[in-house]
């Protein structure tokens, strides 16, 4: 790796090189081959615990409502980024591979943010849809109604590909005045923007991306629940506010699973906290691989009907004599 950080460093120049350098788990890179294991046990689990929801809600005609179909977009999501990452995850897990061309990390790091836009996206129309539900109750089948529904897929589509879609091509054309040595063990878009020469045309949009996802979605999110504790506190039983309370529970937890690490990665690199660059590897790995890993679990638990019907299909059917 000290060989590939010294090429690096001596040939920076005001062009893209062929390649990035990612950084890989410290101290980990003398045995690549061990934490491929886990890595690969993680991403199994995900596909698996996503692929039944995905399953269990496209199977279930009674689960062909709101709730559950931004849930089916959740995930969408997860299995999407688990698998965007998993490419660079396994060259430096199996290979201790650092080097990754250009175009596979621009191509990389559109796809992840892609759907971790997404994700967000997701995630805040889940709380709309949970807002709406318990705030009016009575008004909800005719607020959120398959036109709505279709409104809302299309402009999170939009804010996935139509606004991201320029990021890569931006990128490819910015002067780099940096060595082109990356802080993660994947491309992603701050990572490799910071690379560039200051006053690039794109920085402005590139930032205005960024913002308008991951800075807009959080406060929209705890708007909602905003609403929705001012209701709950006009029930009048603790029993209501409860059970009221156990349908946000899920969702509540996923929103923090995702969000947290995320703003304490941020928080580090604003504030420059003299953090070890191992525990900042960790925790970008927990902010993008224990969501697809955790949310599964949650909603199985949490989600009565969810746990149910994945029950009854998975149910031997008794079949009678002839």
């Amino acid at each position: 790796m000290s060989t590939f950080l010294t090429h690096s460093t001596l040939n920076a120049s005001t062009s893209m090189a062929p390649t990035f350098l990612l950084v890989g788990l410290p101290g980990l890179s003398a045995v690549p081959s061990w934490w491929a294991v886990p890595l690969i046990t993680v991403y199994l689990l995900s596909a698996l615990g996503n692929g039944a929801i995905l399953w269990i809600i496209a199977l279930e005609p009674t689960l062909h409502r709101p709730m559950y179909f931004f849930l089916f977009l959740l995930s969408v999501s997860d299995v999407g980024l688990s698998t965007a990452l998993m490419p660079t995850l396994l060259g430096l897990a199996f290979a201790n591979t650092h080097a990754v061309s250009a175009s596979a990390c621009l191509l990389q790091m559109f796809f992840v943010h892609v759907f971790s836009v997404m994700e967000s996206s997701v995630l805040l129309a889940m709380a709309l849809d949970r807002a709406l539900a318990i705030c009016c109750p009575l008004h909800y089948p005719t607020l959120l109604t398959n036109g709505v529904i279709s409104k809302i897929c299309v402009a999170i589509a939009f804010r996935c590909l139509g606004l991201h879609l320029p990021l890569p091509f931006l990128l490819a054309h910015m002067p780099y005045c940096r060595p082109q040595v990356l802080t993660h063990s994947y491309c992603l878009h701050p990572d490799i923007a910071r690379l560039a020469c200051p006053g690039g045309g794109g920085a402005v949009y590139s930032l205005f991306v960024v913002l308008s996802a991951m800075g807009l979605d959080p406060l929209l999110i705890l708007f909602s629940y905003g609403l929705i504790g001012r209701v709950l506190q006009g029930f009048g039983s603790c029993e209501d506010r409860w059970k009221a309370g156990q349908t946000c529970a899920a969702h509540l937890s996923a929103v923090l699973l995702f969000y947290v690490p995320m703003v304490l990665l941020a928080l580090i690199d604003h504030l420059r906290m003299p953090i070890p660059q191992p525990a900042r590897t960790l925790l970008s790995y927990v902010h993008f691989l224990l969501p697809p890993l955790i949310n599964p679990i949650l909603y199985s638990v949490k989600m009565k009907e969810i746990r149910e019907r994945i029950h009854k299909r998975l149910k031997p059917r008794k079949v009678g004599c002839a």
